[in-house]
């Protein structure tokens, strides 16, 4: 018989990592100095923090030759001795995210070390969110912000820490699609072009996704669609916010001098809450720097509409 993973379970771990390994211990402490600030863009706020921990994720190396040339940080023979997990399905372990930028961060990666693709695995995210329903899950692409391309994981958060979750009640949404429990929304006016499922069944969300999974480009080279997922239960429901995606980074990340921006946006960005590792670009960020980030990286307007037309035709 398999155990229940709860949310109590990974606070406990939490707890018990925090008194037991100084470097996690320390980083989370520090999470209590981070700075932030909010932008106001009408019916919804972008927040946008300074968090120097998160400079090894910012500006991970993801290409081919450097991840070949790297030891596996989410393999279970090369994590820190310190470092403890829960078991989940026999798949997937639980651990505390050492470079946090939740209160509450956990990373859950696979025990086999296979590539960070989402297909045949976003039911295993539902049930995550099920089962740890105190916390938002989140996926990032192998070219979307996943600082690990090359082994497959899932990260969480405590909830009311990302905007969307309560953004989605009340900003501009257009219904795609709807059958017995379960509805697709498309974002309006959001910045950043996305989908929302909202289902009741478990069988129906994974099937819509499937089939959108199947509607989005395979960009050349890659061997999925870009995208980031946001995922979490509440009142009997799944929301999943799905961000398809154009691009890895914008062209500020590259930029030099005072045009320059370290921002590698993933899904937490992407849920509202913009992670700049460097003070420079906390100061500087301007309210069109971040329409232009999200603008740059997130599928057009039109390969949105296009994408809506598609997703009607499915029933």
């Amino acid at each position: 018989m398999k155990t229940l993973v709860t949310s109590d379970n990974a606070k406990n771990l939490l707890s018990e990592q925090l008194r037991e390994w100084e470097q996690a211990r320390l980083n989370y402490e520090a999470l209590a100095k981070v700075e932030s600030k909010d932008f106001s863009f009408g019916k919804f706020i972008i927040k946008v923090q300074f968090n120097p921990g998160r400079i090894q994720s910012s500006a991970a190396k993801v290409d081919a030759k450097s991840i070949q040339e790297r030891k596996c940080f989410l393999c279970p023979a090369n994590l820190p001795e310190i470092q403890k997990g829960i078991p989940f399905e026999n798949t997937y372990q639980i651990l505390v995210n050492p470079f946090p930028i939740f209160p509450q961060h956990f990373t859950i990666p696979t025990y086999q070390h296979v590539d960070q693709l989402i297909l045949h695995r976003y039911e295993d995210m539902l049930d995550l969110a099920k089962n740890l329903d105190e916390y938002t899950f989140f996926y990032n692409g192998p070219k979307c912000g996943a600082s690990a391309p090359d082994h497959a994981h899932f990260q969480a958060g405590n909830k009311g820490f990302l905007p969307i979750e309560k953004d989605i009640k009340h900003i501009d949404k257009e219904q795609v699609l709807e059958s017995e429990g379960l509805t697709v929304y498309a974002f309006r006016n959001y910045l950043r072009n996305g989908l929302l499922i909202e289902a009741e069944d478990k069988k129906q969300a994974v099937n819509i996704f499937n089939n959108l999974y199947s509607l989005l480009e395979i960009k050349e080279g890659e061997k999925e669609p870009m995208m980031n997922i946001i995922s979490w239960y509440q009142d009997g429901k799944w929301f999943s916010c799905i961000f398809p995606r154009e691009k890895h980074r914008p062209s500020c990340f590259f930029a030099e001098g005072d045009e320059n921006i370290l921002i590698s946006p993933a899904s937490v960005d992407l849920g509202g809450v913009f992670i700049t590792p460097l003070e420079k670009d906390f100061k500087k960020i301007t309210t069109e720097d971040i329409q232009t980030i999200l603008k740059e990286v997130c599928i057009s307007d039109s390969d949105m509409l296009a994408l809506i037309g598609k997703i009607k035709n499915l029933l």
